[in-house]
């Protein structure tokens, strides 16, 4: 990949376009992990972006890396392998490279930024969902390893992954209580569930991930015992602005869509686009892209200079996840009984949006912490 700059990023998917949107709609149906489609996006360079070159990285920033994935959502209609490819850079790659040891950065890494192994971090449970301070997946010390037991549910891309970040309970419940260790797959004791059918996202595998009796070594810890709230603030920062950064390419590419239909569809003797109900539906739209660019990139730019950014995100993900839902809505009302007929694709957006307001917290967890954040 031999882009310089962050305008030149946003195309890096570009020329696979072809590969990517090859029969979206049948791996939707299958609700099948495209394997095909992973290859373009590792030739790509997509999965180096934010890493360093030592490890097989391209070294770029954090808003660079945003604007790749907003040019993915733009590029592909596959929104599944986009969240996954998504989940590939931040699950485990991203708190590895800030977080862990040499010894780990220098054997793992370099599969990552590769994309040779699929990656996934579990983190949520059956019983909690976004109540991470009570995570009950315990990890105890024996010697030079910890012995690791409970479940996780609902875990992005386990069905396919290679390497797992677990979060998991070290201590007494609360944010000193958490840590985080690197396992690969195969693990004795460690069982990946069959895959759950889901409403959208289809093409992006999730399950439950089993724990029993895994033993790992002191060092497949990131970071020090205690660290894993730390760990998981850091990255899912970064996991809102990466995934919804894909989420506004899909939706400007909607918008394009939209505009395309509104002035060349004809009802009554003229573009429907004419129409001050339809034009008013496409300028809100237009608004709701343009507000959601502008909050992610913001934001992405806080975050990137390291400042204090955690009501920033939360505003985020609400503004650009409710965004989607809307613009995916309103665009199955202009294109109509086309809109809901599978074979446009538009019906598929709406089912794909829907995941936005739960997965990386729920936004009522986020409005909820906005309220905190504000003494409330």
């Amino acid at each position: 990949m031999a882009a310089d700059t962050a305008e030149d990023t946003y195309g890096v998917t570009a020329p696979y376009a072809d590969e990517l949107n090859d029969d979206v709609a049948r791996w939707d149906r299958a609700a099948e992990f495209p394997h095909e489609k992973w290859k373009p996006l590792q030739r790509s360079g997509l999965f180096t972006l934010p890493f360093a070159p030592e490890y097989g990285g391209s070294g770029r920033t954090l808003t660079e890396t945003m604007r790749a994935l907003e040019g993915l959502g733009h590029t592909s209609r596959d929104a599944g392998l986009n969240f996954s490819a998504s989940t590939q850079i931040v699950s485990v790659g991203i708190p590895l490279q800030a977080f862990g040891s040499d010894a780990l950065r220098e054997h793992y890494l370099p599969r990552v930024t590769s994309g040779q192994a699929i990656t996934a971090h579990a983190i949520t449970e059956p019983g909690h969902g976004s109540d991470v301070m009570n995570i009950r997946t315990t990890a105890v010390r024996d010697g030079d390893e910890y012995v690791l037991n409970g479940g996780k549910m609902f875990i992005t891309n386990a069905p396919v992954a290679d390497l797992f970040l677990l979060y998991v309970r070290t201590g007494k419940p609360g944010a000193f209580g958490l840590s985080t260790f690197l396992a690969e797959r195969g693990t004795p004791g460690l069982t990946v569930g069959e895959p759950l059918e889901t409403m959208g996202l289809r093409t992006s595998p999730i399950s439950e991930v089993l724990l029993e009796d895994v033993r790992l070594p002191v060092g497949n810890r990131l970071g020090s015992e205690g660290a894993g709230f730390l760990i998981m603030d850091h990255v899912m920062k970064r996991e809102v602005l990466f995934s919804f950064a894909v989420n506004l390419g899909e939706m400007t590419h909607r918008l394009q869509r939209v505009v395309e239909h509104a002035t060349t569809r004809q009802q009554f003797g003229t573009a429907i686009g004419k129409n001050q109900a339809v034009a008013h539906k496409v300028a809100d739209m237009k608004i709701a892209v343009e507000t959601a660019r502008k909050w992610l990139y913001d934001t992405g730019r806080k975050v990137e200079a390291g400042k204090d950014a955690s009501t920033d995100v939360a505003i985020t993900k609400i503004v650009v996840s409710e965004a989607n839902q809307r613009t995916a809505q309103d665009a199955i009302q202009i294109f109509g009984a086309r809109g809901y007929l599978t074979d446009t694709g538009i019906e598929r957006e709406l089912r794909n949006a829907a995941a936005g307001s739960i997965y990386s917290g729920t936004n009522e967890i986020q409005r909820n912490c906005i309220a905190a954040l504000m003494g409330l």
